[in-house]
C-alpha cells in the first residue's frame, strides 16, 4: 500500500485518498500491517476532513450572521405579483 504521508492540501484530496484506503482495506487483501497503515492513515484522513467540514460551518455561521442572512437577489422583488 502506498499511503501518502503529511498534510493533505485539500478536502477533496484527501477525501478521494480517504475513500481509496476504505476501499483497500475493504478488499480483504492487505496484509495485518497494510492494514494498521491503511487504519492509521484513515484515521488521520478523517480527522483532517472533519476539521476542514467544522472550519466551513464556522464560516458559513458567521456569514449568516452577517451579510447574508438579508441577502435578496434583485429583480425578485416583483416576481410574486
Amino acid at each position: 500500500m502506498a499511503a501518502k504521508s503529511g498534510k493533505t492540501q485539500s478536502f477533496e484530496a484527501a477525501l478521494a485518498e480517504l475513500e481509496h484506503v476504505v476501499a483497500e482495506m475493504e478488499s480483504g487483501k492487505l496484509a495485518l500491517e497494510d492494514s494498521l497503515a491503511a487504519y492509521k492513515r484513515g484515521a488521520e484522513l478523517l480527522s483532517f476532513c472533519r476539521t476542514r467540514l467544522d472550519e466551513a460551518q464556522q464560516q458559513v455561521r458567521m456569514l449568516e450572521e452577517g451579510t447574508l442572512k438579508d441577502f435578496t437577489v434583485p429583480g425578485d422583488a416583483g416576481a410574486d405579483r
